[in-house]
């Protein structure tokens, strides 16, 4: 069973997130002196640091609020309260996803999406997931302030275990299966950290959201890297989130005694890594572009200061845009990895190990996102996602768009992860006019 634009309108959300809101409608103007509440969008997101927060600590520790975890237990709650004091039902669907509706003077148009999550990694931060579910949040509140009805009902979402296993929007969009539900996450089984959440997993195919079933899907998120706080520019529009691929490698020496084996004469696992290592990062900056390689994890076997490794296992990542250019670059990295193998006289296996494709947003949400900031006098540039979002999940069932906010000296998934208080406002207010301007079209 799959969730079509009716269920989402009205199964999710029930009679109180069917209240009508009336007086000022797009008919009546653009209403772009719309601004959102940033001490109270503060305040919410100083309130729901306090779930997951290390005892006795500060806002400056971050949070441990695991997809499962007693903590987001908490923090779903205090997000739900404010769900409801903005008017909305809150409804969790059979994936534990948490859904807000508030309606259009249309419901023959479909809703527009808007969300993120609130769960974190460990020792994480106050920001990354955060920004996007409470904006949401936000921006109900301020259009009920202002008597102000879209045509568009309006649906908000917090999705399940972001960071974890994608269980929430994975499910929205088709692609998380009942047979990941036996995975252990937090100590539990993934099913079982649903039921936790409030949601069924028995049920976990009701959750799918069909095509067509919304509009568009946005989501304001930290940029989690540094390009727009180094440039000095507040806003940042997603072009996509990147494509990746991911290798396995296997390098075959000989292991021998590390004082009888004369240099020329060994077969050393080790030394080959280190040359295939360098090799990922001479062949991925090679070219301009925002192409990143990574290789971070390694073994070595059998790990002994008086052997000369003669086995390493070790991980080989690749991330772009562009899906060519990311096998380009692992073609030309295996083809360097057979010349060095031959130079140390070893093996090496290099196997594709995983392949994620892109998420390309939507062209209308990118230009409706820069015409929203325009309207704010705020600079934007665009620029690929290199973290994997939510938003990449939902874009397998309609159209998607990601608006960025900087995030001070890059840091994300750290207790010093920050976005100063000005670029959050920015950005809900960007959110804001985003949804605004989708919303006086079809």
């Amino acid at each position: 069973m799959t969730i079509n634009r009716r269920e989402l309108l009205f199964g999710f959300a029930g009679a109180t997130a069917c209240a009508t809101f009336s007086t000022l409608s797009f008919s009546q103007g653009p209403a772009t002196d719309l601004r959102i509440n940033a001490d109270r969008l503060r305040q919410s997101l100083e309130g729901l640091s306090t779930y997951g927060r290390p005892a006795g600590g500060t806002f400056a520790d971050g949070v441990s609020r695991t997809g499962f975890s007693d903590a987001i237990v908490a923090g779903r709650k205090y997000a739900m309260q404010l769900m409801r004091g903005a008017g909305m039902e809150a409804r969790i669907d059979a994936a534990g996803n948490i859904f807000g509706l508030r309606a259009g003077s249309d419901h023959n148009l479909k809703p527009i999406l808007f969300g993120s999550h609130i769960d974190s990694v460990p020792s994480g931060g106050n920001f990354d997931g955060d920004l996007g579910s409470l904006s949401a949040i936000e921006i109900i509140r301020t259009l009920n302030e202002r008597n102000f009805t879209t045509r568009h009902p309006l649906q908000m979402a917090i999705w399940t275990d972001e960071e974890g296993t994608f269980a929430g929007s994975g499910s929205a969009a088709g692609l998380f299966q009942a047979s990941d539900l036996n995975r252990v996450r937090d100590g539990m089984s993934i099913a079982d950290g649903i039921r936790k959440l409030g949601g069924d997993p028995t049920r976990l195919a009701e959750a799918r959201l069909s095509p067509g079933a919304f509009r568009c899907y946005l989501e304001l998120h930290i940029e989690q890297g540094a390009t727009l706080y180094k440039a000095n520019v507040p806003i940042g529009v997603v072009e996509g989130i990147v494509s990746i691929d991911r290798y396995d490698v296997e390098i075959r020496g000989f292991a021998n005694h590390a004082g009888t084996t004369p240099m020329k004469e060994r077969h050393n696992a080790l030394l080959a890594a280190a040359k295939l290592i360098e090799t990922v990062q001479n062949v991925v900056t090679q070219e301009p572009g925002r192409q990143v390689g990574t290789v971070g994890k390694l073994e070595v076997f059998p790990n002994a200061v008086n052997v000369v490794p003669g086995l390493v296992k070790h991980s080989i990542e690749l991330r772009d845009l562009s899906e060519e250019k990311i096998a380009r670059l692992g073609d030309e990295i295996q083809k360097r990895a057979q010349e060095i193998a031959k130079e140390t006289g070893t093996e090496i296996i290099m196997a594709k190990a995983e392949h994620d494709a892109p998420a390309v947003a939507d062209p209308e949400m990118q230009t409706k996102s820069e015409a929203a900031a325009a309207g704010l006098g705020l600079k934007t540039m665009r620029l690929p996602s290199g973290a994997g979002q939510d938003a990449q999940m939902i874009a397998k069932a309609g159209p998607m768009g990601m608006i960025f906010v900087p995030s001070v000296d890059g840091i994300s998934h750290s207790p010093k992860e920050f976005t100063r208080w000005e670029d959050c406002a920015n950005g809900a207010n960007v959110l804001l006019h985003t949804i605004l301007l989708i919303d006086r079209t079809a």
